[in-house]
């Protein structure tokens, strides 16, 4: 989201918690004792910003900056690049050329480049340089003078983030050290449940307190971004069935924080009563890319504002739009960093934008042919998910024939939703579609939001969860995926019984590209993730040449499914810090 938050108060923050002794230290060699000065540059600073609601606020500005930061920074890998690519959805891809940081991360393989040893060190930063933002309001949440409402708002919201963050690093990495004040301490990793603790308490501290009015609705068009009690709710129930699965092998108990299985239904059905939410009628729509493609030929004629002749695309928070990370295209290449810097790693990979709607990219994240062929025929999902190359006619552009050559991992397939942008220009020329905007740079302008949940979840969750409306939930969301332009439904729709199987795998058919897949696998057990991750493996195109990919099911299982801790993290910590299983 964009914020004009550039105040000391923030860098502060930023600051100090780049430093703090767990992990997080940066610049230790490059800026002498000069940082250790941290009196206020302005006449704002948390020492005095600490009397009104408006204040907090643009303290609370600052934690959004850090969540967002996560990704705008530009991480070597981002929280959703990680789980498409650790997923049986795609290959690490990017170029043929490049270091295989991709590979060790999709085939859990450290010996597939044994010097890449940091592969999340950025990412683990920025997560608790938010995650400090969030302490440093909560520590001051006595001193303000503030209506109830403001109060629950505020506070909801900052301690959301803070359950957000937590809930990613512990996914990614299970073992991390909480922290829950603004302290440069040298802290041991905690055990998970009482990570999971905290994030269930945060949650349902943000579902109880923020007022169901505080925007004048709930979706995210016109919050800007902002976490409300139902986007807060909605996440309570992706936790407590990642939890159910990982840990108590789904048998629908109590997790840590106190979350029953029926509190968390009771979340989703309040998310679906409250009337703010709907689905999207065509699928398709909810993707930029997807939206202006007809008949697998794609062409863009909109303006830069969105305004569009040809596009049916629902816009950013849409009414099925319950959470999402907002981003814009005003950065630039002096610390203004605003944009989704995830979205080029996805995108086609090659030297300029080749056929609209789409933009250049470096190939990360190459969609398995296993993927491809998960649709039935007739469901729209398939071609507004995933880029099919030879389809779209990219595969045959003389000018992409000769970048397949720079290509690692190369399937025909690429991810539709997630993926830069390109326009047509007046002269008829092919441009990035921000190009002429501010910065214009395709690998910092990228503005479309990162959904983290849509409406069709929260009805999948509810009917998991045992709702006594799942079958009607879980058909709404089937009839859609086969319900074409005009409206009627595709042949090939068949009904099904709303059965846990059956909810599963619509969800691997629903959220392609969105990085939910993954931790929907780990939720199943991780004998079961590692078999169908390891199904995955097949015959590839790096550099021009064929190459088989071996994704081992042992390798994974060694691992528990877990990421690998940074190296640079444990030293700093002089050793506090271990080494996740199977990474040592």
């Amino acid at each position: 989201m964009k914020t004009t938050m550039n105040t000391h108060i923030l860098y502060k923050a930023m600051h100090k918690a780049a430093f703090v002794a767990m992990g997080l230290p940066l610049l230790l060699t490059s800026c002498g004792n000069d940082w250790l000065d941290v009196s206020s540059k302005t006449d704002a600073s948390t020492g005095n910003f600490n009397q009104t609601a408006a204040q907090a606020d643009i303290l609370l500005n600052g934690c959004y900056d850090g969540w967002q930061g996560t990704v705008s920074q530009g991480p070597t890998f981002s929280f959703q690049m990680a789980s498409e690519y650790m997923s049986d959805e795609c290959y690490g891809g990017t170029g043929a050329n490049d270091a295989r940081n991709s590979q060790v991360v999709d085939r859990f393989d450290q010996s597939q480049d044994v010097s890449q040893t940091d592969l999340y060190n950025d990412l683990w930063t920025y997560y608790y340089a938010a995650i400090y933002n969030c302490n440093e309001l909560l520590s001051m949440e006595g001193n303000y003078t503030w209506t109830e409402q403001e109060h629950g708002r505020i506070i909801g919201e900052c301690r959301a983030i803070r359950a957000l963050c937590y809930f990613d690093l512990v996914r990614m990495f299970e073992n991390v050290p909480l922290v829950t004040e603004p302290v440069n301490e040298n802290i041991p990793q905690a055990a998970p449940d009482s990570v999971y603790a905290l994030i269930v308490r945060d949650l349902k501290y943000a579902a109880a307190h923020i007022p169901a009015d505080a925007y004048p609705k709930a979706d995210a068009a016109t919050n800007d971004g902002r976490i409300t009690r139902y986007a807060a709710e909605a996440m309570l129930g992706r936790v407590y069935l990642f939890y159910d699965g990982v840990y108590n092998d789904n048998k629908r108990g109590t997790m840590p924080g106190e979350l029953t299985a029926a509190e968390a239904l009771a979340a989703e059905e309040d998310v679906i009563q409250s009337g703010a939410f709907s689905l999207i009628s065509n699928y398709k729509n909810l993707w930029p890319a997807a939206a202006n493609c007809t008949s697998y030929k794609g062409y863009w004629l909109g303006d830069v504002n969105g305004s569009t002749k040809t596009s049916s695309y629902a816009g950013n928070g849409n009414a099925e739009t319950v959470l999402a990370m907002k981003f814009n295209y005003t950065g630039d290449y002096n610390g203004n960093n605003a944009g989704n810097r995830s979205i080029v790693m996805f995108g086609i990979r090659s030297g300029k934008c080749l056929q609209a709607p789409y933009g250049q990219g470096w190939g990360g994240a190459t969609v398995t042919s296993k993927a491809w062929n998960w649709f039935g025929t007739g469901d729209m999902r398939q071609g507004a998910s995933i880029i099919n190359l030879a389809q779209e006619g990219i595969a045959a552009n003389k000018d992409y024939q000769s970048v397949i050559s720079d290509q690692r991992e190369y399937t025909g397939f690429n991810i539709k939703k997630y993926t830069p942008l390109s326009k047509i220009a007046e002269d008829g020329s092919l441009n990035h579609y921000y190009q002429e905007v501010l910065a214009g740079d395709f690998q910092i302008s990228q503005p479309q939001d990162y959904v983290l949940m849509r409406y069709s979840d929260v009805l999948l969750m509810a009917a998991e969860l045992g709702s006594p409306h799942a079958q009607y939930y879980f058909n709404e969301v089937r009839k859609r995926a086969y319900t074409q332009d005009d409206g009627t439904l595709s042949n090939g729709y068949k009904e099904l019984p709303a059965t846990e199987d059956n909810i599963l795998n619509e969800r691997k058919l629903e959220f392609v590209g969105e990085g939910i897949r993954y931790w929907d696998l780990l939720r199943q057990g991780i004998q079961v993730a590692a078999k169908a991750i390891a199904a995955s493996s097949g015959t590839v195109e790096t550099g021009g040449s064929n190459e088989t990919v071996t994704i081992s099911a042992d390798n994974i299982i060694a691992k528990r499914g877990f990421s690998q801790i940074p190296l640079t993290q444990i030293q700093r910590s002089n050793h506090v810090l271990k080494q996740n299983k199977g990474w040592d």
